[in-house]
């Protein structure tokens, strides 16, 4: 008989094996850890159902074919070690996450041929912003964006954005997105960026600049079903339309943004489009939970 969730301890997946996560290790010599040589994901899960978990999967996909690390099973297979993962912790509403680096190997730069890569699948958690962040909004900060040039694989060399966050923790904010050359906004450290500029919903297009957030396709899409106008493009804080803006992520959904450089959106309050999405995109998680 197995335990109440409550009762489990945290279980960890490592190369084949699910192992206690206190005993959870990776060889010393991991390119993961000597060179940040590896991709990730992570995937809400809601009282067992995922949220485009087979998106999150092909995306998965497209960072390993990226970098050219073989993926260590088929997406098939990885779906079940997600399932089994999520099974194994105690978190109705979890967040899994799967991270895959080229292996293990004697530091040299250019990677042996053939090596095996190094599979991890965590659970943990699913963090939801506080009542009172969803109803103010949060602070933000933009920074002249430093990352490399390949935004759209969801690498695990993150050093940026830890500065970005640290950062933005400094000057008390939640969040730094990055700016191009031209000040148009690309994204956050963890996060998509959205905005309601003369009522249409303005994001920056997929490029090697911007990652394409999982929960951003979602906003999108449920924008679109209820009518609302969507342009990808360009865009800056500058714009005299602007009237609202919200960031996106996994663990968000989308929350307002009250203001960004001590610039005040709008009124300054979480705005009626965001909220309206929000509303939108958690009544699509509800159905999954009931699901």
């Amino acid at each position: 008989m197995s335990l109440p969730r409550s009762q489990q301890t945290l279980t960890a997946y490592v190369n084949g094996t699910f192992i206690a996560l206190a005993d959870a290790t990776i060889h010393i010599e991991d390119r993961g850890f000597q060179f940040a040589d590896g991709v990730y994901e992570v995937v809400a899960c809601f009282a067992g159902s995922f949220l485009d978990l087979q998106a999150h999967l092909e995306r998965l996909q497209r960072s390993c074919d990226g970098v050219r690390i073989p993926l260590p099973c088929s997406l098939e297979k990885m779906a079940e070690l997600v399932q089994q993962t999520y099974e194994r912790n105690p978190f109705e509403d979890a967040m899994v996450y799967i991270q895959i680096t080229r292996g293990a190997a004697p530091r040299s730069h250019l990677p042996q041929a053939e090596l095996t890569p190094t599979l991890i699948i965590t659970s943990r958690l699913l963090p939801k912003p506080s009542d009172e962040k969803v109803a103010t909004g949060i602070k933000a900060i933009t920074l002249k964006d430093i990352r490399w040039k390949h935004c759209e694989i969801k690498s695990i060399a993150l050093l940026a954005s830890v500065l970005g966050k640290q950062e933005a923790a400094l000057q008390q904010a939640d969040e730094a997105f990055w700016l191009d050359e031209e000040n148009h906004v690309l994204e956050g450290c963890a996060t998509n960026i959205l905005a309601i500029i003369d009522d249409t919903l303005v994001t920056h297009p997929l490029d090697h600049q911007v990652l394409g957030g999982i929960t951003r396709d979602m906003a999108i899409r449920v924008a679109k079903e209820h009518g609302l106008t969507v342009e990808e493009r360009p865009w800056s804080l500058e714009e005299s339309g602007l009237t609202e803006a919200m960031m996106s992520s996994t663990t968000n959904a989308v929350i307002p943004i009250r203001c960004i450089n001590e610039q005040i959106i709008g009124d300054g309050k979480a705005g009626k489009t965001t909220m309206q999405i929000r509303a939108w995109m958690l009544e699509a998680m509800e159905a999954l939970r009931s699901a």
